[in-house]
């Protein structure tokens, strides 16, 4: 039947309109490309950590209703550490002195939630002869050279002090912890990270005691990574130059003499990059370092596309009257198939905008505009422009013939009755495995550390170290607020949040935890004569006030209950540390704190317990809104996919066949996923999605060849489907192998890991797209015999394109 649909009516005016105005477009197409050019100095390449914050998460609200009293999630972590003796000598104390400091100076950073033994507001609180409430700092800069009965009485008192003893000095006394919280904004990541490496030079450096040796220094937390990151973006430019070396050698060795099948993917290339690039300009957005694969990629895709229409080109100048007529062939023959792969990496791209957090928002919108741009600057703008050279006519070399000898004994195989049954199924096969290994990807991070970076990075070991000697780096808010100021001072609230503590503790990877009840006990044992006896919570709310008033008098320092409770005393913070924030240990936290806050008997009348703040809380959200993204982004990709192809074709089995593939793949690369380790986060769901759209591109151009190539074969399927695998399996292989070319430089030079696995896994998508589009295509059409195919006629514009020769 003659497929002359509304939409095959509507590409034919198209095509005519567009190409016999050749020189109208191209103008069109280069001023257009002059205006994107003038954009692109404007375009910024940064991070933005709330780019990262899926808004609308109760979790990310609570931390951004709480950031500017209890702190975010950006927070410094450093730690010193000796190798001999402890850390109570005069030079070791100078040393957290000045490195406190430093971190105290820090750009943004909130000056009352820096947490030192030597900083102002850790002090050691007794009780005086008058029975008064007195304190004073640990350390004091003006006196550094201490006495050894001086080191030895700070030693005892620290250990007295459990809010310092475990959590800024470790258990050893051979660590000491320094932590600083940035007020949120957009931080001068680069700024922090420069300052704190001079800081850290310079205290490794320092000398107070020529006699102390094997002092080490770590850093770790968000602007620390943020900073790492930003000291790789010079890697860029030689990715891109490795990247286009690569792509240029692959030009030659596959047209090799042929010089339009060099330059004018090239051409399309730099059109597109340059389209890309100033649409991201105009709309205000920014370039991630940690996305900068996705645009590689769609100008890999771009050139493929480029690469699909010089080969279809030289094939159809054998036969053709002069250059016009074989642009104009291959521009009808591949137009169509070429603006459906087009649509479907764009709505792969587009549906990545349906996550949450604003990074995949922008990344959702930018990347599908450029990738759809790629219907001008390639599929129109190569082939008007090889209607404007002279005519190439190449004749079929040796080496030709020796790829097409190659791709005739793989369609012999795939057409054999034995042959398209194994790969059928071996196709069930990897679906029944790969389901059990699918099972094995988590949500969120699988290992310690940041996944951003190698294991053995300085950032890994440095989290390593201070995780093994402190309860931990990793911090979880859980917020306490009463219904009326001052319902903190409650027994019955303060006892209800110290069962919370007890309740948490008993996860065995939780390092410790802070709060209003550790602080009210401690005062009430201190002004008792610090009677163990009396470390407890009183029974009347203006006891409690009355022990807090001494505390907070003890102190010079305004807000020395800040980072326990608002200036109210109605909104309390109760802080747990862990050592990572692997997936696990993060549901693992949120379970156990949701089952506290849901059981009936914990409830108190007036108080409402909030999850959850911190790096923990903000790392929980972003993974559930990436698994909730991922369980809507991917299954829309292809349902989205499966109508464009079904009403494209104007067949339900059409679509089913592209929907078989994107299944197949899918599938194949979770099980990848579970095999390497890699987990669903914020980062690796674009990739997904963007591998989706991107490779069926291929099945859909090897089902449109075996269309065709029936119909000129007077539907018969096996001739069709051996001259199609012949010439469009030939030119899959060669634009699988360019787009990963496009991207594996990243795996290679990148010393960002997580570049690196993302370019693994688009390469494994590819991969398994391309044998699907060869292999599992055609064995399903020669098994079914779909009738979109076998009974299908030439289009008008194909009838004018006369067959060309394998």
């Amino acid at each position: 039947m003659k497929q002359d649909s509304v939409i095959s009516r509507f590409f034919r005016l198209i095509e005519v309109f567009v190409f016999y105005h050749p020189k109208t477009f191209l103008s069109v197409i280069l001023l257009a490309t002059l205006f994107f050019a003038s954009r692109i100095p404007y375009l910024e390449m940064y991070s933005n950590f709330a780019d990262l914050l899926p808004q609308e998460h109760p979790y990310i609200q609570l931390h951004n209703d709480v950031k500017d009293t209890f702190g975010g999630a950006n927070n410094v972590v450093m730690a010193i550490s000796v190798e001999e003796g402890d850390i109570f000598n005069s030079d070791t104390l100078s040393r957290i002195h000045r490195l406190t400091q430093g971190v105290d100076s820090l750009p943004g950073v909130n000056h009352n939630l820096v947490r030192s033994l030597t900083h102002r507001t850790v002090r050691k609180n007794w009780m005086t002869e008058m029975g008064n409430m007195n304190s004073e700092a640990y350390y004091d800069p003006l006196y550094p050279d201490m006495s050894q009965e001086q080191l030895e009485q700070l030693r005892l008192d620290v250990m007295a002090n459990p809010t310092v003893y475990g959590l800024l000095v470790a258990p050893d006394l051979k660590s000491a912890l320094i932590r600083g919280t940035f007020n949120e904004g957009q931080l001068d990541y680069v700024e922090i990270f420069r300052q704190l490496g001079e800081l850290k030079d310079e205290v490794e450096q320092l000398r107070v005691d020529e006699a102390a040796q094997g002092v080490h220094i770590y850093a770790t937390g968000q602007p620390v990574l943020m900073g790492w990151v930003y000291s790789y973006l010079g890697q860029i430019m030689q990715i891109f130059l490795l990247t286009m070396a690569i792509l240029l050698a692959l030009l030659v060795a596959y047209f090799r003499t042929r010089g339009y099948g060099i330059l004018l993917p090239l051409i399309g290339v730099m059109i597109s990059a340059t389209w890309g690039l100033g649409i991201v300009s105009l709309l205000g957005y920014n370039l991630d370092p940690l996305t900068l694969v996705i645009p590689f990629l769609i100008t890999a895709r771009a050139m493929s596309h480029g690469i699909q229409l010089v080969e279809r080109y030289y094939l159809e100048a054998l036969e053709a009257a002069d250059s016009h007529d074989a642009a104009r062939r291959t521009f009808e023959t591949l137009f169509r198939p070429g603006t459906l792969g087009i649509v479907s990496d764009a709505v792969g791209l587009l549906l990545i905008s349906l996550g949450s957090s604003p990074i995949n928002v922008k990344l959702g919108i930018y990347a599908s505009i450029w990738a759809g741009t790629v219907v001008i600057t390639v599929l129109m703008a190569v082939p008007l422009i090889l209607s404007l050279l002279p005519l190439s006519k190449v004749s079929v070399d040796a080496a030709d013939k020796a790829q097409a000898g190659v791709f005739a004994s793989l369609a012999r195989f795939v057409t054999s009755k034995g042959g398209s049954l194994a790969v059928l199924l071996l196709a069930f096969a990897v679906y029944a495995g790969g389901g059990l290994l699918s099972s094995k990807v988590q949500i969120g991070e699988s290992e310690p550390g940041s996944p951003i970076l190698y294991p053995d990075h300085d950032y890994n070991v440095s989290s390593k170290n201070i995780n093994d000697n402190f309860p931990g780096s990793e911090e979880m808010y859980i917020v306490a607020h009463t219904d009326e100021p001052g319902g903190m001072k409650r027994p019955e609230v303060l006892r209800a949040l110290e069962d919370l503590q007890i309740h948490m503790l008993q996860d065995p990877e939780m390092g410790g935890s802070k709060g209003m009840p550790d602080l009210v006990k401690q005062v009430n044992q201190i002004l008792h004569n610090d009677d163990p006896r009396w470390a407890v919570i009183p029974d009347e709310a203006s006891y409690v006030g009355g022990l807090m008033f001494a505390f907070m008098a003890s102190s010079p320092i305004p807000g020395a209950l800040k980072e326990f409770v608002d200036t109210d005393d109605q909104t309390a913070n109760l802080v747990f540390f862990y050592k990572d924030h692997k997936g696990e240990t993060l549901r693992r936290a949120i379970h156990m704190a949701k089952e506290w806050i849901d059981d009936p008997a914990n409830q108190v009348e007036g108080l409402e317990v909030r999850l959850a703040g911190g790096p923990i809380g903000v790392t929980a959200a972003i993974n559930e809104a990436a698994f909730e993204s991922n369980l809507v982004i991917i299954p829309a990709a292809m349902a989205l996919i499966f109508l464009f192809v079904t009403l494209f074709y104007w067949s339900f089995h059409a679509g089913w066949l592209m929907f078989l593939v994107m299944t197949f793949c899918t599938v194949a690369t979770y099980a990848y996923m579970g095999i390497v380790g890699i987990g669903i986060d914020v980062n690796t769901v674009p990739i997904i999605a963007v591998g989706i759209g991107v490779g069926i591109d291929y099945s859909i151009y090897m089902m449109d060849r075996v269309r065709e190539e029936t119909a000129r074969a007077e539907g018969d399927l096996g001739a069709g489907i051996r001259h199609a695998i012949a010439t469009t399996g030939k030119a899959i292989a060669f634009t699988a192998t360019a787009l990963i070319g496009g991207v594996v430089m990243w795996a290679f030079v990148s010393d960002l890991r997580f570049q690196a696995d993302a370019a693994l896994l688009l390469v494994v998508m590819l991969i398994l797209n391309a044998w699907a589009a060869a292999n599992l295509v055609p064995a399903w059409i020669v098994r079914f015999r779909p009738k979109f195919i076998v009974q299908a006629e030439l289009l008008d514009d194909e009838i004018q394109a006369k067959p060309v020769a394998a």
